[in-house]
């Protein structure tokens, strides 16, 4: 039976204070994290790759950088869509000026200039927060799709005003281009989502996390126990601002092959983000992964089902799903404000209390 603690014994602080406690819970994980990386790549194909699979951890790493603000520091942001632009951007004009530059450093360069370009906007929160804070960010994102609009540095004077992935291999396999096969893509945006995942996991759990949630609960009382308000805040910001950027050069490069800063970067998809953060639960990592499905899975199986099994109009399936997506999250939130994490976290307690009444 799952979730049975009956002789696990922790003989050390490391093993009670690891990630999964439980013995059959860490076996769950690893047999899920094997099936991901050892059997998903023989059996993806193009419709999995682009429609299911690698958006859905694009998106699970965008929303992870956000929880990382708004979950544990509490700084509410709404710039997320401008700061994947400054990842996409800055990932093509890496990929343009060093042609020779892996692309695994190519994605980890531009979450580093997104880290910095955050920094900077994460200076106004020194001096405000809550809703003025959110209008600062809001800001942000509007500034930033206008600057990649206006400057043609950078898209390298295209005409057209578009910026275009090229192809890039790692150990001769591509995995950008139109010539990348799907199982490639599909690995290297899962390595680096659970490399990431992972050091964002124990971020949270050590000196930096417990600032940023003692921040979260109460800034002052945290400035009086000695955590560094402009510290915290502007490193939750840099951190964050990184993963958001990784996400969007994955986003550019991996996922859509080529963007355009008001379309595939505009205010929809800094809510998008948002949602996945609540509805996932926030201050949770797990709650990131269980929002980014949510959000990127529902839409796929309506419109499967709406156009493909009952044969609707795709304008129709378009506005029923934008609809019946709007209502669950509402009729969500008002059910279980805490998000989906905080029902697995209640399943748990029931499984490793079933069959005893509690």
């Amino acid at each position: 039976m799952l979730y049975r603690e009956t002789g696990d014994f922790k003989t050390t602080y490391a093993a009670d204070q690891q990630t999964f406690p439980i013995k059959s819970e860490r076996y769950l994980f690893w047999t899920a994290m094997a099936f991901a990386f050892l059997v998903v790549p023989f059996f993806i194909n193009d419709y999995w790759e682009k429609s299911v699979l690698v958006p859905l951890l694009v998106w699970a790493m965008a929303a992870l950088g956000l929880n990382i603000l708004t979950g544990y520091c509490g700084q509410v942001s709404l710039g997320t869509g401008g700061f994947m632009a400054v990842g996409a951007y800055a990932c093509y004009k890496l990929m343009t000026a060093f042609p020779e530059l892996n692309i695994f450093f190519v994605v980890i360069l531009s979450g580093g200039v997104t880290a910095f370009v955050g920094l900077l906007f994460g200076l106004p929160s020194l001096r405000i927060k809550g809703f003025y804070l959110a209008v600062a960010t809001l800001a942000a994102q509007f500034f930033l799709v206008w600057i990649f609009n206006k400057v043609p540095w950078f898209y390298n004077y295209s005409a057209s005003g578009q910026i275009t992935a090229p192809e890039r291999t790692i150990v001769g396999i591509a995995v950008t281009g139109p010539n990348a096969p799907p199982w490639a893509t599909y690995l290297f945006c899962l390595a680096i989502v659970f490399l990431f995942a992972w050091i964002a996991r124990n971020l949270t759990r050590g000196n930096l996390g417990r600032s940023w949630m003692a921040i979260r609960d109460m800034d002052i009382a945290a400035e009086i126990i000695g955590v560094q308000p402009m510290m915290a805040k502007l490193s939750a910001f840099a951190v964050s601002s990184f993963y958001v950027g990784v996400a969007g050069a994955l986003y550019f490069s991996v996922w859509l092959g080529a963007a355009e800063p008001t379309e595939a970067f505009g205010i929809d998809k800094s809510f998008l983000v948002l949602f996945m953060v609540i509805i996932g639960g926030l201050g949770s990592i797990l709650g990131s992964f269980l929002g980014a499905a949510f959000l990127t899975l529902m839409p796929v199986l309506l419109k499967n089902v709406m156009v493909g099994g009952l044969g609707w109009p795709t304008d129709l399936a378009a506005h029923i799903e934008i609809m019946l997506v709007g209502g669950l999250i509402v009729f969500f939130l008002i059910v279980e404000p805490h998000g989906l994490a905080q029902l697995w976290r209640l399943a748990k307690e029931k499984l490793r209390l079933w069959p005893f009444p509690y």
